[in-house]
């Protein structure tokens, strides 16, 4: 169990210091923005959208390196999926991070990395707050997305 640990670290440490699609999306048709409060994380979530499927998604903001990390690999992970997809991926993800349900955590690939998070219920809020994000853009909802 330690080494894999220590791998879950290693994919957290390498998108936090890394972060994939880092930027503004210039073609982005959607987009939101997220504020948590409580440690001051702020993300700002660019959405293209090719008919229902998400052809692009970046982000750019500040927050502790486990928000910056979850947000990275939330990126990859709905890259080219649909809206409904996408949404089934946050379903999944956010019952791993808090809940106790027996889930399948093949299905969230390098994301699984999050699956001790819920033993810090102060540090939900910074995994989760990109997800929430992420799904205001793709509802198309213009308010802030707070994680209060």
């Amino acid at each position: 169990m330690s080494d894999l640990t220590d791998l879950y670290q290693e994919i957290v440490l390498d998108h936090n210091s890394k972060p994939r699609n880092f930027r503004k999306a210039e073609q982005a048709n959607r987009s939101a923005e997220g504020f948590n409060p409580i440690c001051g994380d702020r993300v700002l979530i660019y959405v293209e959208m090719e008919g229902d499927k998400i052809k692009d998604v970046a982000f750019q903001g500040t927050g502790c390196a486990i928000s910056r990390a979850s947000t990275s690999m939330m990126t990859e992970a709905v890259k080219g999926k649909s809206k409904a997809e996408a949404q089934r991926l946050f379903d999944l993800f956010h019952r791993q991070i808090t809940s106790d349900d027996d889930i399948d955590l093949d299905e969230l690939g390098d994301l699984e990395a999050f699956s001790g998070i819920r033993d810090y219920p102060s540090r939900v809020k910074c995994v989760s707050l990109g997800w929430h994000t992420l799904r205001s853009a793709l509802d198309d909802d213009h308010e802030a997305v707070s994680t209060e």
